[in-house]
């Protein structure tokens, strides 16, 4: 991932709204949302979830498919993916297990 398509990726996903749907989204996994599915899970109006997600299309971060009259979102994970490891890139010195985030919680954890 080059540094503008990251920097279009964070941007994104620096918006609460966005972020919110983008987790929905992960969490959805392969099989997506519809549009409305989203809309009622976060309570939001259609116009105000279709600004957000033509932002997060545009960012690269989700793919929608049409379906008849209606149209399903899902997280491209493979973008989601290539994000971390952008960021993740060179971490700890190229000791990457140092800085790996923590599958569960230790008696460190807060």
């Amino acid at each position: 991932m080059e540094i503008k398509n990251a920097t279009a990726a964070l941007a994104a996903l620096g918006q609460s709204t966005r972020l919110a749907i983008f987790r929905l989204l992960v969490e959805a996994g392969p099989s997506g949302r519809m549009a409305g599915e989203i809309a009622d899970a976060l309570a939001l109006p259609g116009a105000t979830l279709s600004f957000h997600l033509k932002e997060l299309v545009a960012a690269g971060l989700v793919q929608s498919e049409p379906r008849g009259r209606y149209v399903c979102y899902r997280a491209d994970f493979a973008a989601m993916n290539a994000l971390l490891a952008f960021l993740t890139r060179n971490c700890c010195g190229g000791d990457a297990a140092q800085c790996a985030p923590a599958t569960t919680c230790g008696p460190d954890c807060p």
